[in-house]
């Protein structure tokens, strides 16, 4: 990998990855399928949808439309996976094609042009398309999970700590650093 660009938005998603995990971990099997209403989409049903998604963007990028004829997206919003090992497993999938395919591209692919739905795009402009999209959603896993856990545990500063957080940081010389470094080397995730 070659540029800073590709590195910056493979910890980003990283990151957003590593939130939605840290919020399974906090609630139980039965809360992963809770809807607020009909019309609602459970935390499930949430990650069904980010695993289609990614699946059909980011399969075959260079080559194909990414909105596969394969993929049913209306389908995604079925709430009706089952079990909690399910969930993770199309969370898995999803991940691990879409961050295959980043890791794959070069600084000079940045500017090929992709589609999706027949719609040009750079493939910088399609990352940055899916850096708006996924975080979107992993909010709302982040969110429901935080109604539901019995005892949520905060995903960044806690409240009442903004302040020693930030004499910690200003404590600090100034540096180079992606924002991300310090929270996935907390979470053991690769850097």
């Amino acid at each position: 990998m070659e540029n800073g660009y590709l590195e910056s938005a493979i910890k980003q998603f990283m990151y957003y990855k590593m939130l939605g995990e840290k919020t399974f971990d906090q609630i139980s099997e039965e809360q992963l399928f809770w809807q607020p209403s009909p019309d609602s989409n459970s935390i499930a049903t949430i990650v069904k949808h980010l695993s289609g998604n990614m699946l059909s963007r980011w399969t075959e990028l260079l080559t194909t439309d990414g909105e596969k004829p394969w993929r049913n997206r209306e389908g995604e919003f079925e709430n009706d996976l089952g079990s909690r090992a399910k969930v993770l497993s199309l969370w898995e999938q999803g991940w691990k094609v879409m961050l295959d395919t980043l890791i794959s591209l070069s600084d000079h692919d940045l500017n090929r042009i992709v589609y999706i739905r027949n719609q040009g795009h750079t493939v910088m402009e399609a990352i940055n398309r899916q850096l708006a999209h996924y975080p979107y959603h992993v909010g709302q896993i982040v969110y429901i999970g935080k109604m539901l856990a019995s005892n949520w545990q905060s995903l960044s500063i806690p409240k009442g700590n903004s302040v020693q957080f930030n004499a910690d940081k200003f404590a600090q010389e100034k540096h180079l650093g992606h924002f991300t470094d310090e929270f996935l080397k907390q979470s053991g995730a690769p850097e």
